[in-house]
């Protein structure tokens, strides 16, 4: 099962990617590079892996991040952070499969006065537009397929279901 609630017989352990700092490095690099161009003052990310991509792609653009943490289940600034209004701020994450924790975050951003310039991953496993006022830039691209749980057909019902994810 994904942080998403929905099943795949494809997962992605970000953790793997995340421990490999030359591998971080050279995908945030991508990230950087397609947006080095866009004049962006903040990299903001969710937790848990959003900080690290944050921590990394920020570095690389010369410019500060911002990390969003989750509070009684909604997104929020927390440890005095802040987003200054009108500032211009790039959006990332690890893994994309529906888009919620980067809509959260745009949220959070645009109703903080904000501008989102862009928004990127390090892995983009989504199947269609994820809602979000920007296009999504991943620095690696997959083809994996994953429904609903109420929309799991017999052959991946089977597979035990394992919960790696932080959404409940």
């Amino acid at each position: 099962m994904l942080t998403s609630g929905r099943h795949s017989e494809v997962y992605f352990e970000k953790f793997r990617v995340l421990e490999k700092p030359q591998v971080l490095s050279a995908l945030c690099a991508q990230i950087a590079e397609a947006f080095k161009d866009r004049d962006v003052d903040y990299v903001v990310g969710p937790t848990t892996g959003g900080i690290i991509v944050a921590f990394e792609v920020a570095r690389q653009l010369g410019v500060d991040a911002i990390y969003v943490e989750s509070e009684s289940g909604q997104k929020t600034l927390r440890r005095g952070a802040t987003i200054p209004e009108g500032s211009r701020v790039l959006l990332v994450d690890d893994v994309l499969t529906t888009g919620l924790s980067l809509r959260e975050v745009e949220s959070l951003v645009t109703n903080a006065g904000a501008r989102v310039v862009g928004a990127a991953c390090l892995i983009d496993r989504s199947e269609r537009e994820v809602g979000l006022s920007v296009p999504v830039f991943g620095a690696y691209r997959v083809e994996a397929k994953s429904f609903p749980p109420e929309d799991i057909p017999e052959w991946l019902a089977a597979i035990p279901t394992t919960k790696p994810g932080t959404r409940k």
